[in-house]
């Protein structure tokens, strides 16, 4: 600019320069040029910047809206309205700069190469908000589901875009990257709105069969919260090293799955023991040859 002001001013030499007072100057200064090639482009850049800021606004809450229409999670839609009204201003602030004159696809290569040097060092963050675009746009699993993701169980407490947060049932927080989560196996306990009670329990080989079904599946059919379709079931599992192995199975609503866990476990206890029907211990009996006792003492 002051190139600029020097050339207005036109060319003088040193002589001239010298017995010319600041006053005369300033008078010399060619201040249309100036307006026209400045401060033009400067209240142009200035009324943009003010429309580009509404708009940007607007054009944030209609896409938030259309996200929130969508069912798109609201952490997400926060997210990526935000992202649409930021990078509308920095179209704006390119648009700004080029009104001076300024090359702006220089701005262009060193925002690139700054994003692409940003994205080596915060890789493993980039990979994790990533993953959590993707878990909050397919929803796995939502707030206050029982899940179980990369080796870590808990109710979900939040669903973060870096992170994911679980209360276990003894009330400790866990904290896991959303990589983790999303690129592993995950199991959702209160996904679906029943699941199957299983408790397995060996009988003696002395005990007859039919009576030992019959008593588990009374067992089955006592629980308060079972579900007749499908109904209780009581599967012959396998002949084991020392006894006879069931499996009693039981639908229940999802919500009473432990505490009919619990029940049904107590109540074949008390059925197998009031019918005198034995749950063997893994025991072994050592036989030895005639002699060898003797031969040992």
């Amino acid at each position: 600019m002051f190139s600029f002001i020097a050339t207005a001013a036109g060319a003088a030499t040193p002589s001239e320069e010298t017995a010319t007072n600041p006053a005369d100057w300033f008078n010399r200064i060619d201040w249309q040029r100036l307006i026209e090639q400045y401060g033009l482009p400067a209240l142009g850049a200035i009324v943009l910047l003010i429309v580009g800021w509404i708009v940007a606004g607007i054009i944030g809450r209609i896409a938030g809206r259309g996200l929130r229409k969508a069912r798109v999670d609201e952490t997400l839609c926060r997210f990526l309205s935000k992202l649409v009204r930021w990078g509308i201003l920095v179209l704006v602030l390119l648009a700004c700069i080029g009104m001076f004159g300024v090359n702006v696809t220089s701005f262009a290569a060193v925002i690139a190469a700054a994003g692409f040097a940003i994205g080596l060092a915060f890789q493993g963050t980039l990979s994790s908000f990533s993953s959590g675009a993707m878990l909050l746009i397919f929803r796995p699993f939502k707030v206050g589901d029982y899940i179980t993701a990369a080796g870590q169980s808990g109710t979900v407490f939040e669903i973060g875009l870096f992170s994911t947060l679980l209360n276990t049932p003894d009330n400790k927080r866990i904290i896991i990257p959303n990589s983790s989560v999303f690129g592993n196996v995950i199991e959702n306990y209160s996904f679906n709105p029943t699941r199957r009670v299983d408790v397995s329990v060996g009988t003696s080989y002395d005990a007859d069969l039919d009576q030992a079904r019959e008593i588990l599946l009374a067992a089955g059919n006592a629980m308060e919260h079972k579900l007749d379709d499908p109904a209780p079931a009581v599967l012959l599992q396998e002949m084991g090293a020392s006894s006879i192995n069931w499996s009693v199975r039981v639908w229940v609503p999802s919500s009473q799955f432990w505490p009919t866990k619990d029940a049904l476990t107590r109540e074949i206890k008390y059925r197998l023991d009031a019918a005198d029907i034995g749950i063997p211990y893994p025991q072994m009996d050592v036989y030895f040859p005639k002699g060898t006792a003797s031969a040992a003492g």
